[in-house]
């Protein structure tokens, strides 16, 4: 046989050697020593939640935490519809119950945050919006949240209470979606929480009103019930309500439960 055959031979051996190595697949490629913690949050808890997140794979090697944030209400229709979570943090109690009453809370919900509306509007306040009761202006346009949704319930509260009847150009679904139509220009105000006017920073003015302080919506949050590891949930639980998730959440504007 002449060399070149047995050249030929020879890589023909080490291809098929190498066939099973590659098709086991590295840890990385298989999931192999690596965790993950998904977690169903209000869009309003974005940037806090992320910094947690952070802080949380920090302190548990191998773990990785996948958030999904939008509207509470969205949010707990699709796990009532299946969709896997370990972790649910509501803007408002009213989406926390409906986990509840559909059995899928994996442990009692605790409140860990407060929060309270304002109004965003562009830089400059090109439309002259200083109160909530300005909003009703017939050449004002305005966006808010779905009445499902906490921010848009919280909205109509404050309305109702303020005798003011306010037409908005469209309602979104989550509270982020509403400060979106805001920045892009294709509103004059929108109804906020207080913590996304100031995450928004120059993007954004923020006007206050009064009636806000009577309406405030109380953050609870929960283990998923069927979690794979409810103790990492119960972890990441804990991580939120102690002193350095609350420190984040204050922080950011938020109130204390």
């Amino acid at each position: 046989m002449t060399r070149r055959a047995r050249g030929v031979l020879l890589g023909i051996s080490l291809a098929v050697l190498a066939l099973p190595s590659a098709s086991c697949g590295s840890d990385d490629e298989t999931g192999g020593g690596t965790t993950t913690l998904t977690v169903y949050a209000a869009a309003s808890l974005t940037s806090t939640f992320e910094e947690i997140g952070r802080r949380f794979e920090a302190e548990h090697d191998g773990v990785q935490v996948k958030f999904s944030f939008g509207g509470s209400s969205d949010l707990v229709a699709q796990i009532q519809n299946g969709a896997p979570a370990d972790v649910f943090a509501s803007a408002d109690t009213a989406n926390m119950d409906k986990l509840v009453a559909a059995g899928l809370d994996g442990g009692d919900p605790q409140d860990f945050a407060t929060n309270v509306l304002e109004i965003a509007v562009p830089p400059g306040n090109p439309a002259d919006v200083h109160s909530f009761q300005d909003l009703a202006g017939p050449d004002v346009k305005v966006v808010v949240c779905a009445p499902e949704v906490p921010c848009g319930a919280a909205t109509s509260q404050v309305a109702q209470r303020a005798g003011v009847t306010v037409h908005p150009v469209s309602e979104e679904q989550s509270v982020t979606d509403v400060l979106g139509k805001v920045t892009s220009g294709e509103a004059d105000a929108g109804v906020v929480y207080v913590t996304d006017v100031l995450a928004a920073g120059d993007s954004v003015d923020g006007i206050e009103f009064p009636e806000s302080a009577e309406v405030v919506n109380t953050y609870p949050i929960a283990p998923v019930e069927g979690t794979d590891d409810p103790d990492l949930a119960r972890e990441f639980i804990e991580l939120v309500l102690g002193d350095a998730g609350q420190h984040i959440l204050q922080d950011a504007g938020f109130g204390q439960p």
